[in-house]
Formats: structure tokens, C-alpha cells, sequence
């Protein structure tokens, strides 16, 4: 936080990330207080997500081409016209509509703070990317413990265009206060885009889908578990998310000297080994402890899934990359959240509850597989003219190619 610049752009965008959080439920208490049912109000939602889903990727593409103080004030006015559109359409088509608008062109703004991180720190200081990243982290999980209650509260009390509007605000007033900050942010690269097409990683896509896998199943599982043993499901879930505060914030206190693949293998096997616990819990205070071990394990698989995106990521197509993580793993999450609610009514709380060691367990093996392909292979010459062979390398003198008959092609 001491770097010169950082301060600024990530209280803007921790700001505007508790606009995002809000709007999504938001739209369903706005929706549902206008129509008296859920059917409109859930489909706005899920238009929302669906669109932010497959909008936030092209507009990345566009920042990376043209930057971030360029493309961002347009995507704040398109999107504060689009929730401007949702509070005064009078028909259900309408309504669904702006709100896909609006979640197409919602700005990533915690994607956009991790490339300025990426800038500030790359070269020398990239050891502590991942303390940076702990701290975007901590902001993005209050944003998401302080939105959904401060939209709750309003929509419970009757102010549903209020709430809207002040999500609308926030997401407007951080990203401006972004926008204007231009010594941190990254250059465009409009001149080099043809000359390389940005190409996902899909290890880190799946890895990022199987962690998404476990965020939509742990709320509708839980809620479906508090319901069957009549227990309020508020102290559960809080249980769990403390856990995750405390472990991003130790996480981002230390400095592992192990690579980040073996740190993403034994920080998923802890998600894994946890969640196994869940399907068998047989009280709330069983299925809270188990959450506060699985959810600890959460922050350092977010920040080491990030670090390893920047460390295999071109810098011209960072902003891609980060944006694909986030894509991926919502899509991971809506339809883990279907398949919770349908394996929940067909079959009870804790099949539901099976479904997040299943996502733990993926999210392992495709951890263990960066591993294994992180490692040098035995014998094989480095980049800095090592010739493979045992003892220390003379410089200047490099290993003799075979005859070209021989070569394998």
C-alpha cells in the first residue's frame, strides 16, 4: 500500500466492487417489489450474470487494446444508462433486457486493479504480487459480505429503487475515480494486437471453473441443510467467511519459498480433505466447523490461481487473462448452483452437500497437472545455456548439436 499510486486505485475499486455486489440482488428486490413474484426478478438476474459472463472477456480484449482510461468511462456510461433503463421500463421484456445491458458492460473492476498491481510490481518486486493479490482478495470477499447485506436491508425495508440507485453509485463513483488515474494503469497495446491473438490458458480456465463448481453449491446447499434441521443458515455461512478474512490476510502476511504450483496443490488438497467432511455432518456445528477449515483454504487457491495467470499471461493480454478467471469460474458457479438445487430436492441436503468435495477433488488433480508440467524435465538444458549434463557449466561453451540426418522431426 506504500507503492505510489496503489492507495488510490484500490480503495476506488474496492468501492465500486460493493456497487457490483449489490447490483445483482438488488435487480431481484427492485424486480419482485414491481411484479409480486420471483419469475421476472430471477430472470433479469440471470441475464445479468449471463451477460456479464460473456460481455466481461470482449471488453477486457478492448482495454487491453485501447486501455483502461479510454474504454472505462464508456463502459460506466453504458451501464448506468442500462440500470437507468431497468428502473423506469414498465414491461418484463424490457426490464430483462436492460439488465443484460447492464451486466455486459459492468466493469471488472478487480480485474482491472490486479493488472495496475501486475505493472507496479513486475520485475524485481514480483515476489510480492501475491501479498497484492491477498489484499484484492480481502477487498473482493467484504464487498460480498457488505453488499448483499446492505441491499437486504434496504429491499426489506421498502427502498428497492434506492438500493439500485446506490449500487448504480458506487460502481459509477469507483470506476470513475479509476478512470482518472492515469500514472498506474497499464499502457494500451492498439499497435501490437495483431501481432499476437490472446489464446485462455485452460488448465487455469478449468481450475477456475472447478473452484466456481464450489461456490455455487456451498449457499444453496447450506440454505437447503439449515432448512432440513430447522437452524438459522446466517451463523453457518458467517462461520465460513471469517475463516476465508483471517486466511487471506495471514496468507498475505508470509512469504512461502515453494513454488506457486506445489503451494496451489497443498492449498486445494486442504479445500479438498475438508470438504469431504460436509455430506457427513450431522449438525450445524459440525457443517461450521468443516467450513471454516475448507473456506480457509479459499483466499491462497484465489491468489496463487491469480499469480500463476500473471506468470504465464503476455502483459499486452492481462486484462484478458484475469477476466477469463472470472468467467470461467461463473460459470462453474451458476451451474453448480442448478445442480445443488435439483440434487437438493431430489435428494436431500447432503447429496447436495457431496457436490463441493467433487469440485474440491477436480480442482486438485488439475492443480497436481500444473505441478508436474511446472517441473523441469531431468537432463534437459535451461534457457541461460546449461548443457543438461551433471557438474557446473563453462561459459561459453555449449553442447555439441547432433548431425542434422539424426535429429528427430
Amino acid at each position: 500500500m506504500r507503492t505510489p499510486g496503489a492507495a488510490a486505485f484500490f480503495v476506488a475499486a474496492a468501492l465500486g466492487r460493493v456497487g457490483v455486489a449489490m447490483t445483482g440482488l438488488g435487480l431481484v428486490w427492485l424486480l419482485h417489489a414491481r411484479t409480486g413474484g420471483y419469475a421476472t426478478a430471477g430472470l433479469a438476474a440471470g441475464a445479468f450474470a449471463l451477460a456479464e459472463a460473456l460481455g466481461g472477456p470482449q471488453v477486457a480484449r478492448l482495454i487491453d487494446r485501447f486501455g483502461q482510461t479510454r474504454v472505462l468511462p464508456l463502459c460506466l456510461l453504458a451501464h448506468g444508462g442500462a440500470i437507468a433503463g431497468v428502473l423506469v421500463a414498465t414491461t418484463a421484456a424490457g426490464q430483462i433486457g436492460a439488465a443484460a445491458g447492464a451486466g455486459a458492460v459492468v466493469p471488472q473492476l478487480g480485474v482491472l486493479a490486479g493488472a495496475r498491481w501486475a505493472r507496479l510490481l513486475r520485475g524485481s518486486r514480483a515476489g510480492e504480487l501475491a501479498t497484492a493479490f491477498s489484499l484484492e482478495s480481502l477487498a473482493n470477499a467484504g464487498a460480498f459480505l457488505l453488499g448483499p447485506v446492505l441491499v437486504t436491508s434496504l429491499g426489506a425495508a421498502g427502498a428497492t429503487t434506492p438500493a439500485t440507485a446506490l449500487a448504480a453509485t458506487l460502481v459509477l463513483g469507483g470506476g470513475a475515480a479509476l478512470a482518472v488515474q492515469r500514472r498506474t494503469a497499464p499502457p494500451a497495446h492498439r499497435a501490437s494486437v495483431h501481432k499476437g491473438r490472446f489464446r485462455p490458458d485452460f488448465r487455469l480456465a478449468a481450475a477456475n471453473l472447478a473452484l466456481g463448481g464450489y461456490f455455487g453449491t456451498l449457499p444453496v446447499a447450506v440454505a437447503s441443510f439449515a432448512a432440513a434441521h430447522a437452524t438459522p443458515a446466517a451463523p453457518i455461512v458467517a462461520a465460513g467467511s471469517v475463516s476465508g478474512l483471517l486466511s487471506g490476510w495471514a496468507y498475505g502476511l508470509r512469504r512461502p519459498a515453494a513454488p506457486p504450483t506445489r503451494q496451489l496443490v497443498r492449498a486445494t488438497g486442504c479445500l479438498a480433505g475438508a470438504a469431504l467432511l460436509l455430506p457427513f455432518a450431522p449438525s450445524a456445528c459440525w457443517l461450521a466447523a468443516a467450513l471454516v477449515v475448507t473456506e480457509a483454504a479459499i483466499p491462497p487457491t484465489l491468489v496463487l490461481l491469480n499469480v500463476l495467470t500473471e506468470q504465464s499471461a503476455d502483459p499486452r493480454h492481462l486484462t484478458q487473462a484475469f477476466t477469463w478467471n472470472n468467467s470461467t469460474s461463473a460459470a462453474g458457479s451458476a451451474t453448480a448452483a442448478w445442480l445443488a438445487g435439483r440434487t437438493a430436492d431430489a435428494a436431500g441436503a447432503s447429496a447436495a452437500l457431496a457436490l463441493a468435495p467433487a469440485a474440491g477433488l477436480a480442482l486438485l488433480v488439475l492443480a497436481g497437472r500444473l505441478n508436474r508440467t511446472a517441473r523441469p524435465r531431468a537432463g534437459r538444458p535451461s534457457r541461460r545455456g546449461s548443457t543438461g549434463c551433471r557438474g557446473r557449466a563453462r561459459p561459453g561453451r555449449r553442447r555439441a548439436r547432433p548431425p542434422r540426418s539424426s535429429r528427430r522431426w
